[in-house]
């Protein structure tokens, strides 16, 4: 754990009037008090209210639907651990002994709950406009690589929707292999796609996870697939 926050705080590109603040949205309760838990509740209507504003400017023609499903892929817990990822958060938490020798400083429930908290620490320090630049600062690129047509779907409704699309039935998924503790489980999914005569495999920490990555292969297998034929006429 770092002692000093200069290189978070430059990543964030905020400095801190009220560095007490900073430190208490790194700690885990596994660290003891005060922790981030509290930080964390407020981060997450801050972080969600200021998503769906940039959300509203940047594309005026969709609904509220659609924007909701930009939302959700943009905040949740996957999201938020890549983005703490790229600001090299992890070094800077501050976790119980149990905590961090089962993983914790790679987790990404208490990578993206810390960053939560970093964001209700930024507006308690200074107020919402500047914790709302702060995570546009982070999240304006993701926003501009989007794809609303799309975007915000996980790799299982897309698979569903290009095989319903099609008339065709859809993939049954199936645990092939499971191993791990509860708290560090790993699971490997076939995903079958019987009309296709085409089967997949996933990996992940869980079998949701599993099954996203073996969906994604399926989908890509299947584009790819249909491209070559297309190219052939």
């Amino acid at each position: 754990m770092a002692d000093t926050y200069e290189a978070l705080e430059a990543a964030l590109t905020y400095r801190f009037q009220n560095p007490a603040l900073l430190r208490q949205a790194l700690t885990h309760r596994s660290f003891g008090l005060p922790h981030n838990e509290r930080l964390e509740f407020l981060g997450d209507g801050i972080l969600n209210a200021a998503v769906a504003r940039m959300l509203f400017d940047a594309f005026p023609e969709r609904t509220e639907g659609e924007l909701s499903r930009l939302r959700a892929s943009l905040v949740k817990k996957e999201a938020l651990a890549e983005l703490a990822g790229e600001i090299g958060l992890s070094k800077f938490l501050r976790l119980g002994d149990g905590e961090a020798r089962s993983g914790g400083y790679q987790r990404p429930s208490i990578l993206a709950d810390t960053l939560e908290a970093i964001f209700a620490a930024v507006c308690l320090d200074s107020d919402f406009a500047q914790a709302a630049t702060v995570i546009g600062q982070l999240v304006s690129p993701k926003i501009g690589a989007l794809d609303p047509s799309t975007h915000g779907k996980d790799n299982k409704t897309l698979l569903q929707e290009w095989l319903q699309a099609r008339h065709k039935p859809l993939p049954r998924y199936t645990i092939v292999n499971q191993r791990g503790e509860a708290h560090d489980q790993h699971f490997v999914v076939q995903c079958r796609i019987e009309s296709h005569d085409l089967t997949t495999e996933g990996e992940g920490a869980s079998r949701r996870m599993a099954e996203q990555e073996a969906a994604a292969r399926a989908l890509d297998g299947l584009q790819s697939t249909q491209d070559k034929k297309g190219n052939r006429r």
